[in-house]
């Protein structure tokens, strides 16, 4: 396994292409072409992932002459792919500009010409391993994958995904998202299988699939797709989700019912999620401002305010840009040391098992 902790993943990452930033146009001109088509479309941001309600609030105040088009929400990764697809000759408000996507979604959509090439003007502090050489793609930030526990329905939590097997655990356990197309869920059933040993990659998704399957046949599993309303009404008492939207449900509850976020003893594994602007984004310029905003210093401690780690976080560690109160909000340290960064051949060799056997193998048709 390729171990890297997460405050080293820059280190880990190795030191950033050098290549020129703003393609072309100056962020000046960017701005004012922006202003000027007067629209941005986003897709499958929610306000309780990753701080982006607050992300998208500033970038609002700050280009006020920019109307925010926030298309569905709830949408997964290849919803996302699918919703460039759809709309390559269509040039209106359900076109998506810009998609943020698991790992494994960047280089496809780049492959199938999803895509265009664009390099943000902090480009050299984003981890080489991290993003396209051409810009097509980049990393923007990550986070690890845990439990989230409704207390009052769940005394004695568990601490390891084979706990989840326990007969205690019948009709609690859920995914956050479909895993033939949610990234999040995809990467919890590889997650599943390396806790049994399995490399990650295709043997750990062939190995999470059993381990779902067992979690189904046993009657643990509930195919409904997790959220902090679910686990608060009791339909999903444990949820499976990045360590990130956990943590923000928890706050959401504001403890009714009270709730506990526990990272797996067995494995942690971390997940890289990437932007990328649409090939036939209808407002371009816009989406290019987006990305600026969001790879700026303050876009990426908005991600991190949001328990995210940014990609540049080590680069804003290292300039002392990241405040302490904010730091002692992360989890514990130790729950990122042991943290699992799987290359994007194994993500995508994961993502080619899991998608294409959890009919075959788990049958639970997971939905909202």
């Amino acid at each position: 396994m390729k171990l890297k902790t997460a405050l080293g993943l820059a280190t880990g990452l190795a030191a950033a292409l050098s290549t020129t930033t703003l393609t072309a146009q100056t962020l000046e001109e960017i701005e004012t072409a922006a202003k000027a088509e007067g629209t941005l479309s986003t897709i499958a941001l929610p306000d309780s992932w990753c701080g982006y309600g607050d992300v998208i609030a500033k970038f609002k105040a700050k280009y006020p002459e920019i109307a925010y088009n926030g298309l569905n929400p709830d949408a997964g990764s290849a919803d996302e792919i699918e919703a460039i697809k759809a709309n390559k000759d269509n040039k209106g408000p359900q076109a998506p500009d810009v998609i943020d996507v698991g790992l494994a979604f960047g280089p496809q959509a780049k492959d199938e010409g999803l895509t265009q090439a664009y390099k943000v003007a902090t480009w050299d502090t984003i981890p080489a391993d991290a993003k396209d050489a051409d810009g097509h793609w980049y990393g923007d930030y990550y986070g690890v994958m845990a439990f989230l526990v409704n207390k009052d329905l769940v005394p004695n939590p568990p601490t390891s995904f084979e706990d989840l097997l326990k007969p205690e655990y019948a009709g609690q356990v859920a995914l956050a998202g479909d895993p033939r197309a949610s990234n999040q869920a995809i990467l919890a059933v590889m997650a599943a299988g390396m806790a049994r040993g399995a490399e990650p990659g295709a043997a750990a998704g062939e190995a999470g699939l059993q381990f779902f399957k067992e979690l189904n046949d046993a009657g643990n599993f509930v195919p409904v797709i997790g959220k902090a309303g679910t686990l608060a009404q009791g339909t999903t008492p444990i949820v499976i989700a990045w360590d990130y939207n956990a943590l923000a449900w928890r706050d959401s509850l504001e403890g009714n019912p009270p709730a506990d976020v526990i990272v797996p003893a067995d494995v942690t594994l971390a997940g890289v999620y990437v932007q990328a602007i649409s090939a036939y984004a209808p407002q371009p310029n816009a989406a290019k401002l987006w990305m600026e905003y969001l790879y700026s210093d303050e876009g990426q401690l908005g991600w991190l305010a949001g328990y995210c780690h940014p990609i540049r976080f080590n680069d804003l560690v290292a300039n002392g840009k990241v405040p302490q109160e904010m730091l002692d909000k992360l989890p514990p340290a130790d729950a990122y040391e042991r943290a699992v960064f799987p290359t994007i051949d194994a993500v995508n060799a994961n993502k080619t098992a899991v998608t294409g056997g959890w009919d075959a193998t788990v049958g639970a048709n997971v939905a909202e």
